[in-house]
């Protein structure tokens, strides 16, 4: 049993290699602050009922961190380059080389929002339509023009592939993920994308990271004998062109989809948008041997984690 989990462990990291900034829901672990090399991880959700079910025998738990300081999307049209985007989740693997994401309550990605270029003058202006024009033309103020969009998490991810690191041709996760558009005339509620028809991103490796290996305590204290392992993962970028991005929905109460669609070129079809992450420092946590561990190793990391928190 426990070469089996080892075995099961090592394709999990090597999988894990080309792993960017995406995945989604589960159950959460608040964010807090953690110790020396557990100090990426502060939202793995060590507590969901899958992870601390994961015997270490048969099913093993391993947390993943992956932080990517900037990118771009291009949806239909429109260019949004925005900043720093940061995944945390959990990932169960199984003996038959299938395995479960489990994620933050809220999503496992958190990225911070970014202004659309031009604003909402960029969305829809110029037009030779009525409304539109005279909106436009209300657009002299900067607080009135200005747009921000958020790439939010949503429904749960699939199709997770543990070595797709092995090379740059195959995607390691479907995410389900949509766009909030912010703007006192868009609303609160302006989407691209939702939980019934959300963007599918698939990112896989453009480039392939470097590799260095850890050994630490529970407490996350570096120790060459600790009972823990990290890898970290360096420097890759990665990028989905295959995704389409559907229609906006919720714009101005839903009066203004059209409108947004129009000057953006939405709904896209896949081959016309992308995504880049650029420079992602991924970094993967698991017990050493959880084939020792058993029966309670997803216990035993849950244990770890919390002994870490300052």
């Amino acid at each position: 049993m426990r070469a089996t989990s080892n075995r099961t462990r090592m394709g999990l990291l090597a999988g894990l290699t080309a792993l960017g900034a995406f995945a989604s829901m589960g159950s959460a672990t608040a964010a807090t602050t953690l110790n020396g090399n557990w100090a990426s991880f502060t939202r793995c959700p060590v507590d969901s009922a899958a992870m601390l079910a994961a015997d270490g025998a048969t099913d093993t738990a391993v947390c993943v961190s992956s932080h990517s300081a900037s990118g771009t999307i291009k949806l239909g049209n429109t260019v949004v380059p925005f900043g720093a985007s940061d995944l945390q989740l959990g990932v169960v693997t199984h003996p038959n080389n299938t395995s479960t994401a489990v994620s933050p309550a809220g999503g496992a990605l958190v990225a911070a929002p970014a202004d659309i270029p031009g604003g909402l003058l960029g969305l829809m202006c110029p037009s030779d339509i009525f409304v539109i024009t005279g909106i436009c033309n209300s657009l002299a103020d900067v607080n009135l023009n200005r747009v921000t969009a958020t790439i939010e998490s949503v429904n749960n991810p699939s199709d997770f592939q543990l070595l797709a690191g092995l090379g740059t041709t195959t995607p390691i996760i479907t995410l389900p993920v949509r766009i909030h558009l912010t703007n006192p005339l868009l609303g609160d509620n302006c989407y691209i994308g939702s939980s019934s028809a959300p963007i599918l991103l698939r990112p896989k490796n453009s480039t392939l990271p470097s590799i260095g290996s850890f050994q630490f305590n529970g407490d996350g204290s570096d120790n060459p004998e600790g009972v823990l392992g990290r890898i970290s993962l360096a420097g890759a970028t990665q990028s989905d062109t295959t995704f389409a991005a559907p229609g906006a929905n919720g714009c101005g109460l839903g009066l203004l989809n059209w409108a947004v669609n129009l000057k953006t070129g939405l709904p896209a079809a896949s081959g016309t948008n992308s995504v880049t992450l650029n420079n992602a420092q991924t970094n993967v946590v698991t017990i050493n041997d959880p084939g020792a561990a058993a029966p309670n190793a997803g216990k035993d990391l849950a244990r770890y984690w919390h002994s870490a928190v300052k």
